[in-house]
């Protein structure tokens, strides 16, 4: 009969590609007629076609127990053949694993040559079981005559160890007696054995170092060498003294040696042994970062990827040395490699310093500008094109156009600012400045990013504020930002802090009014429902604060003006009331209710004399006369000009204390515990109800329970129809009663509870009740200033570098006192530094009415917002003397 050998059955699929699952399976019919033969040869035969097959995918494990059968044969061609396909089929659930115990101790004690197949298996199939049965063999064999037997006993001792770790116990001396064998292939494999242990309890092998070390200063075998750096460099942190005794042979290997390899694991072990540490690991770090630094500029991108990252690892601890080959390492963010480039900013993002910021930032920046590809070539270059051939140029490539590099790069150019609360900044209106030119040339979702660092910045250092303004002045009229607020990347999340921070410093601008336009445009309502939020609360304050400063310099000049923006803002905010997004709806309800009593007060206004107030040193109030401008031009700005908003710190909220008496954990509403209990109770009465069948029931209690039923649908509520409650008796009827009308009476003064009255009958009308509204406390004529000029308040001149200080713990709740005393950063000078608007092709349009922007020197002094309008409620006579009076101030 003719079989069928391993080189027929791949000729066999070669020529049967078209119909390969038929073939395999008139093939796996052959062999299992083959493997079932009593023929050794014809099994080990069928069981090398199935090895095969297996390495393609087919299933062999219905053979496993043939397969031990060719490797308990005597001859070796055989035993190799069983011991490949137990090596490719067999895994910890293979069930007659257990079967090839004897036979495992039988082989390693044969011959070396069926030792050596034996040991190769073993290493591959091992279990916990076999392992714990065959430990003492192995161990037995790390003594053998031949040295390529005690190689490969303790290469595989170490998988033995992996799945029966008490074996390492046992087999320790051993290990430790072949660190000196005669043979040089079984101390780099007892290295090797070591070197892999010891990243699991690195401190278990230091008895091993002074052997290791004797290797280290006389082994010449670099991959030798490379274990051994490696093991010293976990057992370093464990044992300071070996610091000093390894910096003199691993200075002299990164001195002499040419493998690039082992030159780069000991520069690796200098590092996370801590060897760079002290006066002599400087110069051992000098040698580090010089290697370094030459890999960077070798043509393997390999060499270029560890290198950088190697560096990120040596800054923390030597930063000058790495910053000497600062051009370098920015030369490597415009490497064509990806992978390279984010190593490369990880490195410059740690090599930030108060003095290089700028200028690392400045060049990070301009990677994100898109090149001008709109040039043509020349007539000469493209005839020389046609005439001369040659091989087609590469195409630059564009790392700056992918979305996850420039996301990277935004994100890095941010968190080198903002690090350590702007540590390293000194000069805070470049940051500014480099925020708005993110905005503009990032194209990635980094707006909100972007939004928050405005906004921090504002709140924390006082003096870029005025700056601040200018730049949020210039992206709210830049109309780009709210036509393409819909699409990817066009951080529209900006237009959030520019009309916070212009709403809320509104006082740095000379005509706030010009502004209101932009805040108010129709084109608004094509932005974020959180946007729109803002800019309605910010076109609200910058009102108030105009119309504040209007009246304290009233002339009637200024009535129509005032008159037509009051219109400008109820009609847009009559336009957002419909809105369908709650914030934006109610932000829009609240402030058009204050401004349709404002343009009632407008219209109402009869033009007086030009000042209601000629002399303000022999002021005395008088409630009759009337002053020249509208009174509820003091209406809205003292809304929002009671605090100053600031930075919170960290722990504020942990550190504000329970008021006494107050317990979190009572109800805030006693009837409503009391409403749940009989709410349960009436459950639980409704469940028996329905368990019960109804000829137990009487008639009369049928005909009481269908009219109670119908009674508590209609007249009585749901907690008075448990049976099982005792009646109420009159004291408790009158104290619930009365709890009941102060609960009512002081939801009704709460604007943040509705109430519903609809049931009530109507009260009767208390002429008495009503209050006598007379306003005190008029604000006094104002002081006479200069004209002013449209631009932000500024000084005529700067003549001095301004100062910034930056708030870094922020505020803390009143009475807590913090332990560390508040530490201000000192004051640093502003550098004059190019902004990236002038790469811009299109810049944003400014203002027509703002001038040049110079920083104010010290504050101006200002006449200040005048106290906030008092209304007090009068009692008249005949009222009850029980009613008290109540003031009620206008800025609570």
């Amino acid at each position: 009969m003719w079989e069928r050998t391993l080189q027929d059955l791949i000729r066999g699929l070669r020529a049967n590609k078209n119909d390969e699952v038929k073939f395999i399976s008139q093939a796996n019919e052959e062999i299992r007629r083959e493997i079932k033969s009593k023929d050794m040869e014809l099994k080990a035969g069928a069981v090398m076609k199935l090895t095969y097959l297996d390495m393609l995918g087919y299933d062999m494990s219905w053979a496993s127990f043939h397969v031990i059968e060719v490797m308990s044969s005597p001859k070796i061609h055989l035993k190799t053949v069983g011991y490949l396909a137990a090596v490719q089929s067999f895994n910890e659930d293979t069930d007659v694993l257990m079967l090839t115990t004897n036979l495992l101790k039988k082989d390693l004690s044969s011959s070396p040559t069926d030792a050596s197949v034996t040991l190769n298996g073993v290493s591959h199939i091992v279990t916990a079981d076999l392992a714990r049965d065959l430990n003492p063999e192995l161990i037995a064999m790390l003594n053998h005559s031949r040295p390529h037997i005690r190689k490969r006993a303790i290469l595989t001792l170490y998988k033995v160890c992996e799945k029966y770790p008490d074996a390492l116990r046992q087999s320790m001396s051993r290990i430790q007696e072949k660190l000196d064998d005669p043979d040089p292939g079984v101390v780099s494999a007892t290295v090797n054995v070591v070197c892999e242990l010891a990243r699991r309890n690195s401190q278990d092998y230091l008895p091993l170092a002074p052997q290791l070390f004797r290797l280290l200063t006389t082994s010449s075998n670099n991959w030798m060498l490379i274990k051994i750096v490696k093991v010293f460099g976990s057992l370093s942190p464990h044992e300071p003294r070996l610091v000093k005794k390894l910096q003199p042979p691993i200075t002299d290997l990164i001195s002499t040696t040419s493998a690039i390899s082992l030159l780069y694991e000991c520069v690796h072990t200098c590092i996370i042994g801590n060897m760079l540490q002290g006066p002599s690991g400087l110069s051992l770090a000098r040698s580090c970062v010089s290697k370094l630094a030459a890999f960077l500029q070798d043509a393997d991108q390999n060499l270029k990827y560890i290198a950088l990252l190697a560096m990120v690892k040596i800054v923390p601890t030597h930063p000058q040395l790495v910053a000497e080959h600062q051009d370098t390492i920015l030369a490597s963010v415009d490497d064509d490699d990806i992978s390279i480039r984010m190593r490369a900013l990880d490195l410059v993002t740690a090599l930030v310093t108060r003095d290089n910021l700028q200028s690392i930032v400045q060049q990070v920046l301009s990677h994100l500008v898109q090149p001008d590809s709109s040039s043509m070539p020349s007539a000469v270059q493209s005839l020389s094109q046609h005439i001369v051939p040659s091989v087609p140029s590469k195409a630059p490539s564009a790392p700056s156009q992918s979305f996850a590099y420039r996301l990277v790069l935004s994100q890095h150019i941010m968190t080198m600012c903002s690090s350590s609360t702007y540590d390293n900044i000194t000069d805070f209106e470049w940051y500014l400045s480099v925020l708005v030119d993110l905005a503009y040339v990032s194209n990635v979702d980094v707006g909100a990013q972007i939004r928050d660092q405005l906004v921090d910045v504002a709140g924390r250092v006082r003096a870029a504020r005025a700056y601040a303004v200018k730049l949020m002045v210039k992206v709210l009229s830049d109309e780009t930002f709210v036509l393409n607020a819909g699409e990817p990347g066009s951080c529209s999340e900006v237009l959030w802090a520019a009309a916070w921070i212009c709403g809320e410093y509104c006082d740095e601008l000379l005509a706030p009014e010009e502004l209101l336009p932009y805040l108010l445009d129709p084109d608004v309502a094509l932005l974020d429902p959180e946007i729109i939020a803002v800019y309605i609360q910010a076109a609200n304050k910058i009102f108030g604060y105009w119309a504040t400063e209007a009246a304290q310099e009233w002339t009637h000049d200024l009535l129509e003006k005032v008159k037509s923006a009051v219109e400008t803002m109820i009609e847009q905010m009559e336009e957002f009331v419909s809105s369908p997004h709650i914030e934006v709806q109610e932000r829009a309800a609240n402030i058009l209710q204050l401004f349709t009593f404002v343009k009632h007060d407008v219209a109402s206004h009869r033009p007086g004399a030009e000042n209601g107030y000629t002399d303000t040193a022999s002021f005395s109030f008088d409630p009759v006369a009337e002053p020249s401008f509208p009174k509820s031009l003091f209406l809205i700005h003292p809304l929002f000009s009671s605090y100053e908003l600031g930075p919170v710190a960290p722990a504020a909220q942990g550190s504000v204390a329970i008021p006494d008496g107050l317990d979190l954990d009572a109800w805030i509403v006693p009837s409503m515990q009391e409403s749940l209990d009989n709410d349960d109770d009436e459950v639980v009465e409704r469940k028996v109800k329905k368990s019960k069948k109804g000829k137990e029931k009487e008639p009369s209690n049928r005909t009481k329970a269908k009219g109670g039923k119908k009674k508590r649908k209609e007249d009585a509520p749901p907690t008075e129809l448990v049976p099982e409650e005792p009646d109420e008796t009159a004291e408790e009827r009158a104290e619930r009663e009365r709890l009941k009308a102060e609960r009512l009476e002081r939801m009704r003064d709460d604007p943040y509870y509705i109430t519903d009255d609809r049931s009530q009958k109507p009260a009767v009308d208390d002429i008495d009740s009503i209050p006598v509204v007379r306003l005190d406390e008029l604000p006094p004529a104002p002081l006479k200033e200069e004209p002013r000029l449209f631009a932000l308040r500024a000084s005529a001149s700067r003549s001095a570098p301004h100062h910034f200080v930056v708030e870094k713990e922020g505020e803390m709740p009143e009475g807590v006192v913090s332990t560390p005393p508040r530490q201000e950063s000192a004051p640093v000078s502003r550098q004059q530094t190019p902004s990236l608007f002038d790469r811009i092709s299109t810049p944003p349009p400014t203002l027509p009415s703002f001038y040049q922007y110079e920083v104010p020197e010290e504050d101006h002094t200002r006449t200040s917002t005048p106290e906030p309008i008092k209304v007090t409620r009068v009692k008249k006579k005949g009222t009850s003397s029980a009613k008290k009076k109540r003031a009620v101030n206008t800025d609570s």
